[in-house]
């Protein structure tokens, strides 16, 4: 494994923070960062959401470290430093979410040839709880999981469903799947939109955070899905409604004002999924890990719980 470049001075983590590069699937490079915390009761997985990078995750870190835990995070491919797939670095694209199947293997095996603490733990947000939901239900080998406000579908009007599953599919056919998706750009939100009103957090400080992290290092930002990722994401959305939960430990927090992620699916699984906790945050919008630091506390809290009764 190679070192790879990893912005400490963004990421406000532990300092043993470091990253690699790791070749999964196809040929194509991602980067891991580890925080490594010695004496660690086991190492979370951290799985982003579409567009993040591992810095924005390492005051996340910091807060595992507090509760004894070290950190595993990825760029998934297509964002942060990963490779991308097209010649327009800002446009978010993936042909199919099997792809980041891939990448989390890679890092499942970072894991263990770097010798993190055992057992392992699953954090996921948002996208990553798209991709951590699949990952669950292949069984791969953590003992407990946590999910932040969890993609299991995407928001959209009835009458535009079907009108964006025909656009999406139509873009796969005649090849041009690479463009942007209606109404998006190659803009990065959190510099493109002023913080009142923005639909991330409430969190004025945690705003800022992020800004700072595009604007000091513009290579890690990322702008709108394109149409390829639009299906990718609605098609596997769709084969998740279809499958009952894992016999799996779990909690599941979302904000009472999410606006990125469809809440209708999440309301409708973690009820029927037996032995999980499902909590709704008052006043938290999509980023519960980047809200408050009592709401943050909450979760760290909750999630480090879980996963201290399952050792």
């Amino acid at each position: 494994m190679l070192s790879a470049p990893f912005f400490a001075e963004v990421a406000d983590g532990p300092d043993t923070g470091r990253a690699v590069w790791l070749t999964a699937s196809q040929g194509v490079r991602i980067r891991v960062a580890i925080w490594d915390n010695p004496g660690a009761k086991g190492t979370v997985l951290l799985l982003p959401g579409r567009s993040e990078y591992v810095e924005k995750y390492g005051r996340a870190a910091g807060d595992l470290a507090a509760r004894g835990y070290a950190t595993l995070s990825v760029d998934w491919r297509g964002q942060g430093l990963a490779d991308r797939a097209t010649g327009d670095r800002m446009v978010g694209h993936v042909d199919d979410f099997a792809e980041f199947q891939a990448d989390l293997d890679a890092m499942i095996d970072c894991a263990r040839d770097q010798g993190l603490p055992q057992p392992f733990y699953l954090i996921s947000h948002s996208m990553g709880g798209c991709i951590g939901l699949r990952a669950l239900l292949r069984g791969i080998p953590v003992r407990a999981a946590a999910f932040s406000a969890p993609m299991w579908g995407i928001p959209m009007s009835a009458v535009m469903r079907p009108v964006a599953h025909i656009l999406s599919a139509t873009s796969r056919w005649f090849n041009f799947d690479h463009r942007y998706s209606p109404g998006t750009n190659g803009k990065t939100y959190v510099l493109d939109v002023p913080f009142v009103g923005n639909t991330l957090t409430t969190d004025a400080e945690m705003w800022d955070f992020m800004r700072q992290q595009a604007l000091a290092h513009p290579d890690l930002s990322l702008g709108g899905p394109s149409l390829g990722w639009l299906n990718a994401a609605l098609r596997e959305c769709h084969a998740l409604s279809q499958v009952p939960s894992p016999a799996l430990p779990v909690y599941c927090a979302l904000g009472l004002a999410e606006k990125i992620v469809d809440p209708t699916p999440v309301h409708r699984r973690m009820p029927l999924w037996q032995g999980a906790t499902f909590e709704l945050y008052p006043g938290s919008e999509h980023e519960i890990m980047m809200e408050r630091p009592a709401t943050r506390a909450r979760f760290f809290d909750a999630a480090c719980g879980l996963f201290d009764k399952h050792r």
